[in-house]
């Protein structure tokens, strides 16, 4: 007679079954490849400034180029850069319905990828060539390819339900989700299609269709506000409670929120050392006939760019280091907030930027004031987005944050003060470029060696305040207030407590 199995064997006896039929079936976990795919779309975004970055700027015409570059590069490197977070998010939103993969749907996802890929390419074109509609209408083409794979990805895992997420795959209302998902999908498509095909002849439309489609979840949002306020709620049907358990218009899930922004400061971060490695190795020849041969002095001429890394290091890490505090924090991310940082990651895409611009005042020191403030403003952006994330999550922080830093918090204020410091430095240190014009390079250069500092006494210097406000706060005059005494006190003439 055999023995009864134990709890450990029935377990093991289920795994090995369950993992059975996955082979059968040939099915698996998507969360490696939902891993491989923000991996790679976050590089993708970031990749978007390096056309900016090695924009050539004359000292002769550097006014001029920095206008432009202020307003069309910059500009449409930041819409591009929104354009891949969204596919990005709506590609977040297709793995909640889809609950495993096959070698299909693995293809179908690889398709995907490539065609975001080319993405960059076209972005360059549309910044080396911005008057030509061709570039514009490439963007939009490899928009539209993308969205037709998703849709090939929806059509497919309905097609086979056991590839769906277990609430859409048990429901009888699998069409209507079908329907649903696609509309998603294929609604920032679709506006892709009518701006290719405004290009043809008025591309400055195209370019608002396509600002039109970052904000789409948003004003999807406003409207339904308005037509609720206006029109009065209307009683959803009888099969959307059944069909429609997954809400694809919540915010994303935190975790995802980090996993891809934490892509986005890595790949900022070595794109830093790229330069280095391409502009600041000297020539043979030149060592040879400029240094007598000695490659210490030869390296010593990149004094300025060395520093000008270190500093634009500690920027970007000091930066994703208050983005991990702020995070570790956060209990649920609301669609504000989600938004907040795709901006604030915007901004930090453009580092590079603003490394280019320190680097280059060695080279050319008649420009260093402008230079300055362009690499002040892209730290203030970055840093004031990350506080606006902090206020929103403020607003509504019951539900969003936890107690320790919440109003009253033990953590409040320190968070507060981390939160804050780099947009108060770079604003400080751009307002006094505009006052000490001719020291505009050591007041760049202080305040990225005293933000560093700043940090590791950031907590001392908060407790510092607290205690002075705590000292201040007792030193005010003290009014006594009238002492009120109770009805049954009188009654008994005894001296009631104050």
């Amino acid at each position: 007679m055999s023995r009864p199995q134990t709890q450990e064997q029935a377990v093991d006896a289920e795994g090995d079954s369950s993992l059975y039929r996955n082979d059968e079936e040939g099915t698996q976990s998507s969360h490696r490849m939902l891993g491989f795919s923000d991996a790679l779309l976050s590089i993708i975004a970031t990749v978007m400034i390096l056309p900016v970055t090695h924009t050539e700027i004359s000292p002769e015409q550097f006014d001029k180029s920095i206008q432009k570059l202020l307003a069309t590069r910059i500009a449409v490197y930041l819409m591009t850069f929104l354009i891949v977070t969204v596919a990005w998010a709506a590609h977040t939103r297709l793995f909640q319905v889809v609950g495993k993969i096959d070698d299909t749907l693995a293809l179908l996802n690889l398709a995907c990828m490539m065609t975001i890929t080319l993405l960059p390419y076209t972005f360059s074109l549309m910044v080396t060539f911005p008057d030509v509609p061709l570039g514009i209408f490439l963007f939009c083409m490899c928009v539209i390819a993308i969205g037709s794979v998703q849709a090939l990805i929806v059509g497919y895992a309905f097609h086979f339900p056991h590839l769906l997420n277990p609430q859409i795959q048990y429901s009888t209302h699998r069409a209507l989700s079908r329907q649903h998902v696609l509309r998603l999908v294929l609604r920032g498509p679709a506006l892709c299609f009518v701006a290719a095909v405004f290009s043809l002849f008025f591309f400055p439309m195209s370019y608002l269709l396509m600002v039109t489609i970052i904000f789409l979840p948003h004003i999807s949002k406003a409207i339904s506000w308005c037509k609720d306020k206006f029109m009065g709620p209307r009683e959803p049907p009888a099969h959307s409670v059944e069909s429609f358990n997954i809400d694809l218009h919540a915010p994303l899930s935190k975790e995802r929120v980090e996993a891809f922004s934490d892509g986005v400061y890595a790949i900022v971060a070595t794109l830093l050392i790229l330069d280095i490695c391409e502009d600041n190795v000297p020539d043979p020849k030149d060592v040879q006939e400029k240094f007598s041969g000695s490659l210490v002095t030869a390296l010593g001429a990149y004094g300025p760019q060395f520093l000008a890394y270190f500093g634009s290091f500690a920027t970007v890490g000091l930066l994703w280091f208050a983005h991990h505090s702020l995070f570790l924090h956060v209990r649920k991310a609301t669609q504000t907030m989600g938004l907040l940082n795709i901006l604030s990651l915007a901004f930090v895409g453009g580092l590079p930027l603003a490394y280019q611009q320190t680097s280059a005042f060695a080279r050319q020191p008649r420009d260093e004031l402008e230079r300055v403030r362009v690499s002040c403003a892209i730290i203030f952006f970055a840093s004031i987005f990350q506080f606006a994330i902090w206020t929103a999550a403020l607003l509504h922080q019951a539900e969003t944050l936890q107690p320790a830093v919440r109003f009253g918090g033990r953590e409040h204020a320190f968070m507060f003060a981390k939160l804050a410091l780099y947009p108060c430095a770079s604003l400080l240190a751009f307002a006094a470029t505009c006052l000490l014009s001719r020291f505009s390079t050591a007041i760049f250069h202080l305040m990225q060696i005293a933000v560093p500092f700043a940090f590791l006494l950031l907590r001392l210097l908060v407790r510092l305040a607290l205690a002075t406000l705590q000292v201040l706060w007792g030193l005010r005059p003290w009014h006594p207030q009238p002492c009120l005494v109770e009805p049954e006190a009188q009654s008994q003439l005894l001296p009631a407590p104050c």
